[in-house]
């Protein structure tokens, strides 16, 4: 539970313009969808599927890597590391398990199978979308587990984009359907609230000085 006190007190050393950005950028936010990544090689695609997701209001992103560890590339993800939440998995499988625990359906991204064309996509169900390895794409673990596989309509030569490319054109057409619904995609209250002192910790450099004050004095 977030303490309202603390909050409000880190709160007065933020700037008006600060708190404003927070409460409409959290107003936006979801975790009806969420993203997954596995073993991607290249920094620079993890880090610009983050900023992808902060773009479109993704407020989680899942990272596998069970060959490769890599760290957010901070110039590409443009600080978006301090807004999206991150995590790690060494293994699929824990991370498929943990993802269905949560109530997520798999969805493999992937333009070799026929199941279902990007503008048919159901957006009522709570949906993980997993983008795979560079060259490879995703894991048979991930295509087996996967309720649902995803292909974005291509009419050239090339049958494959790049991982961060793919993030975005879903994210863009997935979110944008999403909040012409009537779901409940948005944030609970108390989210929002963790979200908040979260943002308020990665803002303020001086936080755990500040928080320690608070502490001895109230």
């Amino acid at each position: 539970m977030t303490d309202l006190k603390l909050l409000e007190h880190l709160e007065t050393f933020l700037t008006e313009s600060r708190k404003d950005k927070f409460a409409k950028v959290l107003s936006q936010r979801t975790k009806h969808f969420t993203v997954a990544t596995e073993d991607v090689y290249q920094l620079h695609n993890t880090s610009a599927v983050m900023r992808t997701c902060d773009v479109f209001g993704i407020q989680e992103l899942n990272i596998v890597e069970e060959r490769n560890t890599k760290d957010i590339d901070r110039e590409i993800a443009m600080g978006a590391q301090k807004w999206v939440d991150l995590h790690r998995y060494n293994h699929v499988k824990e991370c498929i398990d943990d993802l269905k625990a949560k109530g997520y359906q798999i969805v493999a991204t992937t333009p070799h199978t026929d199941d279902c064309d990007l503008k048919d996509f159901d957006v009522t169900k709570k949906s993980c979308f997993f983008f795979g390895r560079e060259t490879e794409g995703l894991s048979e673990a991930v295509l087996e587990a996967a309720d649902c596989y995803l292909k974005i309509p291509m009419v050239g030569f090339t049958e494959s984009l790049n991982i961060s490319v793919s993030a975005a054109i879903i994210l863009q057409q997935a979110t944008s359907k999403l909040r012409q619904t009537d779901l409940e995609w948005k944030l609970t209250e108390e989210e929002i609230l963790e979200k908040r002192m979260d943002w308020c910790k990665n803002t303020i450099k001086s936080h755990e000085e500040i928080i320690e004050r608070f502490y001895k004095t109230n």
